[in-house]
């Protein structure tokens, strides 16, 4: 490729329509039909039907946790657990994260305290936490990112020594594992995502797990409108229910699940082995696991070494319907309302601030072929080669 065949100097993409970065794993319409076909001739739809009640088995046995509680999505779901542990004041977690992981602590009347990242995995920074800790923190929100996991044992330890609580944000995480235990049943409670875009999808859902009886029941609790048939005392319900119709999906990815983890290690290798020679480009690998499901393919770009920034290669893929996305951007303490509330010291998160302004997401997973994750890898490489040439053209269009 020459700078003049890039898509954003005028030549034709190289993909004719847009290669998303979400899983996007959904089952064949044969299967779709049949599943939705059963849920109209029992006309059950809500309220813990028969196929809410097996997901909920099913994920309690591949999981190896007590409670598997269904919600609606993970932010509900991370709204609940921050009630149902009871925390009060300040929780720590880290700033490189979805904003709904500090939004569910705002929901629940408790203030984020924003921890710094590891720069080369990108988990939050066990050793920066424990200055953190003070009187008014009751607990740590752990996020898994990228596949990996931030070393619950590590972070249990240090919880206990502090007599705080500690649960997870594992949206990212679901089916690893940690020393061949399944990512799920560490802290006192843990959160996923069933969005689309996860490996692991009911089109939208999500589902918290805990193996502490007292903490379910709170849960569960909250969880309908209008309570359960065994009254337990709670601060306030949602309707966070999960349907029939997101639990028919989720049990077919479910069943799915070994063969997309697979494709996504598959197509996370090809990646692996075509990004490596290029200059400048530092894959971010899931760390901290035995197991990933390899549902994200991240790179942190050197500019000075690359030749480009982050953005304009992201601008550059884009051109040729490549859906590669800065992730994630800005860190949360520099969103509203955080930025607005935190001092120019607790501001300081170098790390997380780097990583920012680093990251890039390539497409992995259903929409995402072979041979298109070639093609994309070529793009970046002569983007790499042609990066003097792109910049002029850039700066000049």
């Amino acid at each position: 490729m020459k700078a003049s065949d890039f898509a954003l100097f005028g030549a034709k993409p190289k993909f004719a329509s847009p290669v998303p970065v979400g899983q996007l794993y959904f089952p064949s319409w044969e299967r779709y039909e049949a599943a939705f076909r059963g849920i109209f001739e029992r006309q059950y739809y809500n309220n813990n039907g028969p196929l809410h009640e097996e997901l909920e088995a099913r994920l309690r046995a591949f999981l190896g946790v007590r409670h598997a509680i269904l919600v609606t999505n993970a932010t509900l779901g991370l709204m609940m657990t921050a009630d149902a542990l009871g925390l009060f004041g300040k929780v720590i977690l880290p700033s490189f994260t979805f904003v709904a992981s500090a939004q569910s602590l705002t929901w629940a009347g408790l203030k984020p305290v924003f921890c710094d990242i590891d720069p080369d995995t990108h988990q939050i920074d066990i050793d920066a936490l424990a200055a953190l800790i003070d009187d008014d923190v009751s607990a740590i929100m752990g996020v898994n990112l990228w596949g990996g996991s931030c070393n619950p044992h590590a972070l249990a330890e240090l919880a206990q020594a502090h007599g705080v609580r500690l649960y997870f944000d594992s949206a990212h995480a679901f089916g690893c594992e940690v020393g061949g235990q399944r990512i799920g049943g560490f802290g006192q409670a843990e959160v996923f995502s069933f969005h689309a875009t996860k490996i692991l999808n009911a089109t939208e859902g999500g589902c918290i797990c805990t193996n502490d009886d007292e903490v379910a029941a709170r849960l569960r609790a909250i969880r309908p409108s209008y309570g359960t048939e065994v009254p337990v005392p709670v601060l306030r319900v949602a309707n966070a229910r999960m349907s029939e119709a997101q639990a028919a999906v989720a049990l077919m990815s479910l069943e799915d699940f070994p063969a997309n983890r697979q494709n996504n290690e598959l197509l996370y290798r090809r990646y692996e082995a075509h990004l490596a020679a290029i200059p400048g480009l530092r894959l971010v690998r899931p760390t901290g696991v035995t197991l990933s499901n390899y549902q994200y393919m991240v790179c942190a770009v050197d500019s000075e070494v690359f030749g480009l920034s982050r953005d304009m290669l992201t601008g550059l893929l884009r051109a040729e319907n490549v859906v590669a996305r800065r992730y994630f951007y800005p860190g949360v303490h520099r969103c509203i309302p955080y930025a607005e509330q935190l001092s120019e010291t607790e501001a300081r998160l170098p790390n997380t601030d780097s990583a920012c302004a680093t990251s890039v997401q390539f497409p992995i997973g259903a929409r995402v072929s072979p041979d298109a994750v070639d093609r994309i890898c070529e793009i970046i490489g002569a983007a790499h080669k042609h990066a003097a040439e792109i910049r002029s053209r850039h700066d000049k269009t």
